[in-house]
Formats: structure tokens, sequence, C-alpha cells
């Protein structure tokens, strides 16, 4: 749960309002507490929407809905008024995790949870289904636990209006990676089948952790969903067969609800246990009745997962009815800057009675963001975050500082340690000029490489009001998960080392992708395979272990060679398989003469020892998630003669990179390792924007518009991006070609982007 924020109100409907527990584009989702002291899930709607009549009518039936489900694996209605200015839904507040929460924090669940999980799922859809309704977002999201059984919630009330989960003709109902083929296809309404495909997405991923589809862009799991077989690798035999039966193509094929919840009960475990024993897991002191069952013998859960939420339960219990809402200056909500809201009237309350202790709260953090705004002059006297900034020696006008976010010390330490050196490097040169017209600051943050750490990482840059542009992070999991924070910020955000496509596509007004993306990537695999190697029939090996990056590698590369009417063998392999043999063995007997991997160097060792097993002499290729040190060791002699395209250069062989390898090596006593120097190429094109503005215009805004609109001849690339997207305007350059002679890889130059005739 997080906690209120100021534009929260303290009250609601008559209900007390104690913190957050989810928000959409749609609106949010609070834990409230009754006047005769229930707990509940309170569902309130912007008033933008509200105002919206078939949006509305949507709500209402939703309540009407939600007032005619009986089954007690439902979250049950406890009220709602949908003609309210901002309509509301409030239903029985369950204190356990959703299901994608469980298997994240505990793995998989076991055959007998399955098995119940999946019966009193069915059950709930049953009934839903025999009202004529359909739910359209089974999701793990959406299935709560707890001691005596799951929960299935929400029938799309806070939804983002371009969510899919909003009925209307030419939309997609429900959750990529969840929603079924018919859907999938192209917003073709679904029925009852629709839901029993969903539910078993949803026991395919509490059977194994992993979606039966992959994971990735939105067309990615699309296209699975309507094309591939699933993946069911890892679930129990006892269930693969009925899970299957759920995730036929064919909706026809597909069980019933009613059929589906009978083949589950007749070898599920008996009834869960009475929830008191839970409560026991956390209250051992108290004996059990003579004739209660002994905790965990029945029970459906693990007794990690039974304890957790009968903690949980504990604390709901123990929440305050305090009367005025207190917020903690740090949980402020970061787009506001810090500023002081002129208006804290809250719902149903006099101004008076609303100011409080909220309002000294408020001006509390005011204060922290007026020092943290305004003293950068004074941040840069002074060494901070772990010895990671780099102050000004001596300031020469306004203090602007570049924020790096980067994997300092997770797996890719070694790429984001260049890339601080590739931006410390352009700082100093800047800072030693004599007629420099402001004074840079460099301030690194590291995330480890955890898209959770990432978010508190962008969240200190955004802080520091000095900060005017970001460059970073390093992954493309951190990225996606930074990339919010930023772009409510308005603070530019601009990606080196990233490829995913889908961060171009997501409406940031503030990112830019300062690297081809990895669909881009396999024209040049096409032109070195094809070109460069000659071959005649490429083997493209898809490995799902690689999600969204081996999706876009393999069906860019499939869809290129398609359109050219050249012979094609792609094969899909299950992140479960260590053995590659199997498929290569099938892409040899289907005539292929090279072959192009979509994964990352560890799965690609695999591969190469399979490939040298089999005295296979043809073309191997990869992108850059083979360009690892890691990947030599751990294929041996196996990796040589492989070749890896990939968006970084070699600067200490290339010629065009002399002078700043030279100055690289004055400055850290080392050779530049990869992505140093398109990190400092990318750092010389903020600077460029910043000196292109004036003292009273660098603000992140204007630096925004700045950068989307600038050029910029690197050492490494030519930088130039869309206006509307960010997105790096292709010209053929910053690709490059590499490839492994003995026990390194040999740097071959510029990449070839066409297949020479």
């Amino acid at each position: 749960m997080e906690p209120l924020r100021t534009s929260d109100p303290a009250r609601l409907a008559g209900y007390r309002l104690l913190g957050r527990l989810g928000a959409g584009g749609m609106g949010v989702v609070y834990l409230a507490r009754s006047t005769g002291g229930t707990l509940v899930a309170l569902k309130v709607i912007q008033t933008e929407y509200a105002e919206d009549t078939d949006f509305r009518e949507r709500f209402r039936r939703e309540a009407d809905t939600a007032r005619r489900m009986t089954s007690p694996w439902v979250a049950s209605l406890v009220d709602a008024d949908p003609e309210a200015a901002q309509p509301w839904l409030a239903t029985a507040f369950v204190p356990g995790p959703s299901l994608g929460e469980a298997v994240a924090e505990y793995g998989p669940l076991a055959a007998p949870s399955l098995k119940v999980l999946g019966a009193r799922l069915a059950e709930a859809l049953g009934e839903l289904h025999a009202a004529g309704l359909v739910h359209r977002d089974v999701k793990p999201g959406n299935v709560l636990l707890a001691v005596d059984g799951p929960r299935l919630i929400d029938f799309g009330v806070a939804r983002n209006p371009a969510d899919p989960a909003l009925t209307s003709t030419g939309v997609v109902v429900g959750t990529p990676g969840f929603l079924p083929p018919e859907q999938a296809r192209g917003g073709q309404d679904t029925g009852a089948a629709g839901d029993i495909f969903s539910l078993g997405c949803v026991l395919a991923f509490a059977a194994t952790g992993r979606t039966p589809f992959g994971t990735g862009s939105i067309d990615a799991l699309l296209y699975r969903t309507v094309h591939d077989v699933p993946d069911v690798e890892g679930v129990p035999a006892g269930l693969a067969e009925v899970v299957s039966g759920c995730l036929e193509k064919d909706p026809g094929l597909r069980p019933t609800a009613e059929a589906l919840s009978e083949a589950l009960t007749a070898t599920a475990p008996a009834s869960p246990p009475d929830p008191r024993e839970a409560l026991r897991a956390v209250r051992p002191h108290e004996p059990a009745d003579s004739g209660d069952t002994v905790p965990g013998e029945e029970a459906w859960l693990p007794e990690p997962l039974v304890r957790l939420i009968a903690e949980r339960s504990a604390a709901g219990l123990a929440l305050p009815s305090i009367d005025d809402t207190e917020i903690d200056p740090a949980s402020a909500d970061p787009a506001s800057d810090g500023a002081v809201p002129t208006d804290t009237t809250t719902a149903g309350q006099p101004a008076s009675r609303a100011v409080g202790r909220r309002r000294l709260l408020l001006l509390a953090g005011g204060a922290v963001a007026v020092t943290a705004g305004g003293g950068a002059a004074a941040w840069a006297a002074l060494a901070g975050d772990g010895g990671n900034d780099t102050p000004a020696p001596e300031a020469a006008g306004p203090v602007h500082t570049i924020g790096l976010h980067a994997d300092l010390t997770g797996d890719q330490k070694t790429l984001g340690l260049a890339q601080e050196r590739g931006v410390r490097l352009a700082v100093d040169q800047f800072n030693s000029r004599a007629d420099k017209p402001f004074t840079l600051a460099l301030k690194a943050v590291d995330d480890g490489g955890d898209p959770a750490r990432s978010v508190a990482a962008a969240e200190k840059l955004v802080a520091d009001r000095s900060v005017l542009a970001v460059i970073g992070p390093t992954t493309d999991s951190t990225a996606l998960a930074a990339l919010a924070t930023y772009d409510a910020a308005s603070l530019p955000l601009i990606a080196v080392s990233p490829g995913a496509t889908v961060l171009g596509v997501m409406g940031s007004r503030s990112f830019l992708h300062a690297r081809v993306t990895d669909t881009i990537l396999p024209f040049y695999l096409d032109a070195y395979l094809r070109g460069t190697a000659k071959s005649r029939t490429v083997g493209i090996v898809d490995d799902r272990a690689a999600d969204a990056y081996g999706w876009e590698i393999s069906s860019t590369l499939a869809g290129i060679l398609r359109k050219a009417r050249q012979p094609a063998v792609p094969k899909v392999v299950s992140a479960l398989r260590t053995d590659f043999g199997p498929t290569l063995d099938a892409l040899l007997a289907s005539g292929a003469d090279s072959v192009a991997f979509a994964g990352f160097h560890d799965r690609a060792a695999l591969l190469a020892r399979t490939l040298s097993s089999r005295d296979f002499a043809g073309a191997r290729a990869g992108a850059q998630g083979i360009l690892d040190d890691r990947f030599l060791a751990a294929a041996g002699d196996a990796a040589d003669g492989w070749a890896v395209v990939a968006p970084v250069m070699d600067a200490t062989a290339a010629p065009e990179a002399k002078a700043f390898t030279a100055a690289y090596r004055k400055r850290f006593g080392a050779d530049p390792q990869r992505y140093a120097v398109e990190t400092y190429d990318v750092a010389q094109l903020v600077v460029q924007g910043m000196r292109s503005l004036t003292t009273g215009r660098r603000t992140r805004s204007n630096l925004t518009t700045a950068l989307r609109s600038a050029t910029y001849k690197g050492i490494s690339r030519n930088l130039a991006f869309d206006k509307t997207t960010g997105a790096l305007v292709i010209d053929g350059s910053g690709v490059y070609l590499w490839k492994v002679d003995g026990d390194r890889f040999a740097y071959q130059g510029v990449a070839p982007f066409q297949v020479s005739t």
C-alpha cells in the first residue's frame, strides 16, 4: 500500500481513506474504512471520465454486475454510487497478495494449490457466464489470494482510456499475454470461452512463473497468442492436459467453466482451512479449539503465503482511524516539484478543517524542495552521493548538472561504469574551457540493474532541480521502469544502450533514443548473412528466455527474408530447454546453411557448443545480446567465427575515435570500454543543447525541445531525432560488426546495412 498523496481527500462518500492500493489512468483504488470500521477497497473514477456519458453507463453496468455476483470466490460489493460526481464502488477488502505478487515473491504454486485456484476461479466465472456476462480481463493481477480461497476482482473500472479493458469496436479487450486469440486478431468480441483461455494463461503462469506466450511488446504478445503454440513446459503432469485444453486456439474446443471446475475439483485437495488457523500462524500462543484442524494440514497455500496474509490482516486491523490526513513530504507527487497547493480543501470538508497538520507537513516539504532546487551552487561545493558526483572546482556562471542513471554494481556494471566515464570525460573537457558560459556537474546514480531500484534512482535525479538532463539507464528493464518518472517531471532522458522498441512507443514527451532499436539490427544481420556470408537459407533461433528482445530480432529478420522471398527456417526454443540439439537438427534438416540467434550470451554459448559438436561450418551470427565476454568464456573454442552486429564501436580500433581514446587513457589510465564513446557523444549533444539556450531558458522542458530538434555528428554515430517520438533518425551510422577471433571480439568496422548486389 502507498501513502495518500497531497491531492487525495481525507474522506469520500462516508469512508475514511487510509492509503492507495493502486491507480490507473481512469481512477484510484484506496484502502478505506467505513464508519462501522469495515475495511473496503474503494474505487474512485476521475471526474473527466465521469463526464463521459458512455463511460458512466459502463460503470453503472459494472456496479450492477458486482451486485449480482454471489460467488464466495468474487470480492463482494459493499456499496456503490455510479451517479456521484466522482463515481465510486466499494468492495470487500482482501488483505492477501495478488497471484502475480505471490508468484513473483514466493515462486510457482504446487499442483494441489493450482487445482484449488483453478477450480474456484472457474466457479466464479461459471456464475458470471450463467448471468450472460464475461469478465474480459482475467489475469494474475485480478486474482487475490485469501486463506479460504482466491478472489476474482476488477471488472475493468479503473482503466486508462487506451487500456484494452473498455469495450468498443476495434479495440482489443483484455491484457496482452492473457487475452484469447480471437480477441488478439483485431477487436472481435469474445464470449465465455475467452475467459477460459485467459484462465488457462493464469494457471500456466501460476504453475511456472512464466506467461505461456512470453513477455515483451504488445505486438509481440498478440502475434504469439494467435500463431504460437503456448509454452506449458513445467506445468505439473496432472494439470498440463487441462491447461492445454483451456489454451486451444479454437474457442469451441475449450471446456466450459463448469466442466473445468469439475475436472479440477475431482482431484483437488480438501476444502481450505478455517481462516482462524492463519491468524494463529502469527499468534502461536493462542490454543487451537478441540475441533479445529492442525494449521497447514489442509491449507491450499504454502505456509509463507498463509503467514503473509495473516500479517496483512493483522496490519489492516491495526490501522488507525485518525481524522486528519498526514502526508510524508518524501511521498509527495514529484510532478508537483514540491509546490504547495493553494487549495487543500478535501471532499466534504471546509478548507479551514482540511489544512491543519497536512498544510504544516506540506510547507515543510516545500521548504525541502526549495532548498534542493535553489542550492545547485552549494551542492557543487560538496562531495555527495557516495563519490559519484562530479562538482565543478570553480563555478563560472550557473551550475547545471547532467544526471547519469546506470547499473554501476549489478550484472551490467562494466557497461555502466564505461558510460559513467564517458560522461565524466565530456564534463571535464567542458569545464576546462575558459570561455564556458556555465559550469557542468555530473550526478551518477546506481540502480544495480534492478528495475525496482531504477524508480528510486530516477526519483533521486528528478528531485535535484539542478539536473537538466539524464543519460541512461543501462538496460531495457530499468529504462522501462523509470520512464514514467522522468516523463512526469519533464526531465529529458536519453537512452544510449537500451534497445527495446517499446521505449519509443509509450508516448513519452521527454524520451530520446540515442541508438537504433532492436528491430533495426536484423537489417544488419540480413546484410551480413546473405551479403557477406552468402547464405542461401537462414536458420533463425528465437530463444524464449530472451523475451521481447528475442522476438524483436527473430520476427523482424524473418519478415525481412520473407519480403525478399528468401528461404528461412525459424524455430522457437523454450526458456526451460537447455539442449539445443533437437532445434539445431530441425534447422539442418530443413536446409539451413547459416544460423541467426535471437537471444543473450549465456544461451548463445549453449547453441555455439551444440553447433560445434555437429561440425557446423556455416555462418553464425547474433545481435548485441551476444557481445559479452562471458559468451567467450562459456562457449570456449566454439565461439570462434561468430559474428555480432551491435550499436557499439571499439574506440581503441576505430581511427575516428583516436583523439577520444587518447583523452580517455590520459584521464582514466585505461582503454575505453564498450559504450564509453557512445555515451560521450550523447553528453556532448546535451552540452550543445544547453549552450543553445540562454541562461533564463535553460529548463528541462526547453532542453527536451532543443534536443529533439538538434543534430550532432558524433564520433560513433550521427544523432538526430524524430521530433514527435524521440526515435533516432536512421542513416546507416552507429552499428558495427564484430567477429570472434580466438579469445576476443575483433572489431570489423561499420556493419553493412543492405545486402550488396
